[in-house]
């Protein structure tokens, strides 16, 4: 989408609705230091010469195609084939807006059916709605829908799961009547002998993540087990590209099934927008965010979508509704269903065994430098932990060096320690190349 940017007058109009005299009123939490005073851009230039400008500054940014990336922790770099942005950018797809009038966009309800279809089968699950904002925010809900369930208690996260799903979980319960407790992981895995131990009061569910924030694989059934032992919920947060090798968590216990869809035909786009889906067991339907798409039949016999279940706030009270679906979310949900049925189930195998061959191959290459070592020694699936012998600057300088970006320094775990993740995007010859840095550190 071009940028046009607002005149004079359109700026004044808008200081004086919001009742502010600048710009910098609209930020006041960043910090003065770290402002930019002036871009250098001369007034009253000319559009090419203001594009001219722009663009050089724009160059002074680098992405994964001027670096090779190896950072993972919630966002992936990984092939998109041509044909999904294609199908996604028809005009019908592109302009619709989030379908509040079912009978007008039966095309946009066909899609979200066949996605919450999809979701359905990847997770192993019942009923799936239709999106949510990104991974972060379905693990919240899902962790809502737990204390809506039960009113009090503790809801439970495994230190495992992302960091920064934990922050946004703990942000949409901080004025619910239940506690939140830590679980912490043992050896990069959610330890069960440390659930009872830790928490205090009645376990209403244990939210953990498979394959978890360290890339390991969690035993899924062991931990839903534990949990239904202690009759509450077994919140699984999933990536799903990794389902078309693991078992779905949903067939291993898991009654809520949640996870950041971006992996599945979603490019990085600097952070967003991305897709949060969410699968649950059928008991849990009406307990489900957002809206649910059905396919039913007309009186003529016909087929038709029409929305079953929609907990927003213009159809239910304002302090029941549990709906953040938008507009972006519609579209990010078709890109994912496009993805998938292009893909189909064999592609979904293939790609997850890629990342799985590619991780494995790097992993043991860094290991036989005799640099680093891995870090915990589990089972994992495109992501794993690497503690290296040398100071973690000095680890990034080298491969700064090389146009590489190693992955996440992980400072909670070891000031060396730095997540690394490897996909279907890096041939033999890419991970070579990081071995060879890693042999010269």
């Amino acid at each position: 989408m071009d940028y046009t940017p607002h005149g004079r007058e359109d700026i004044r109009q808008m200081f004086e609705s919001l009742e502010i005299s600048s710009v910098k009123d609209l930020y006041p939490n960043i910090p003065e230091k770290i402002r930019i005073k002036s871009y250098g851009i001369a007034e009253g230039i000319s559009e090419p010469e203001m594009r001219e400008a722009l663009e050089k500054f724009a160059g002074m940014n680098f992405s994964v195609k001027d670096l090779k990336s190896y950072i993972g922790g919630g966002a992936y770099e990984h092939f998109i084939p041509a044909v999904i942005d294609d199908i996604c950018s028809k005009p019908e797809f592109y302009t619709a807006y989030t379908p509040y009038q079912p009978e007008a966009s039966q095309g946009i309800l066909q899609s979200i059916y066949e996605y919450q279809s999809m979701i359905c089968e990847l997770t192993g699950t019942d009923v799936s709605n239709a999106s949510l904002y990104d991974g972060a925010t379905a693990a919240a809900e899902a962790a809502l829908i737990s204390v809506n369930k039960c009113d009090e208690g503790t809801v439970a996260v495994s230190s495992a799961v992302n960091p920064m799903y934990r922050k946004v979980i703990e942000t949409y319960l901080k004025s619910s009547p239940c506690n939140i407790e830590i679980v912490e992981h043992t050896e990069g895995i959610t330890d069960v002998s440390r659930i009872e131990k830790q928490i205090s009061g009645k376990l209403i569910s244990f939210i953990f993540q498979s394959p978890n924030f360290f890339g390991c694989i969690e035993d899924v059934k062991a931990l839903s087990d534990y949990i239904h032992d202690k009759k509450a919920l077994s919140i699984a947060i999933a990536n799903p590209l990794s389902l078309g090798i693991l078992e779905a968590p949903g067939k291993n216990g898991a009654d809520v099934v949640v996870g950041e869809g971006q992996s599945l035909g979603i490019p990085l786009c600097f952070g967003g927008p991305y897709l949060g889906f969410i699968g649950v067991k059928k008991e849990l339907m009406r307990r489900l965010p957002g809206r649910i798409i059905g396919r039913t039949l007309d009186k003529d016999g016909k087929e038709g979508f029409v929305m079953t279940l929609q907990a927003r706030e213009q159809h239910i009270r304002r302090e029941k509704a549990t709906s953040n679906i938008c507009s972006n979310q519609a579209l990010m949900a078709l890109r994912a269903a496009v993805y998938m049925v292009y893909m189909g189930k064999e592609g979904m195998k293939e790609v997850g065994a890629l990342n799985i061959c590619n991780s494995h191959y790097l992993a043991a290459g860094v290991e036989k430098t005799g640099k680093a070592v891995l870090k915990f020694k589990k089972p994992f699936f495109n992501e794993f932990v690497i503690e290296f012998k040398k100071d973690a600057e000095e680890v990034f300088k080298a491969f700064e060096e090389e146009g590489i970006l190693p992955g996440i320094q992980l400072k909670e775990e070891g000031r060396n320690s730095i997540l690394c993740c490897v996909t279907e995007t890096k041939s033999k010859s890419d991970m070579d190349k990081y071995v060879e840095v890693v042999k010269k550190l």
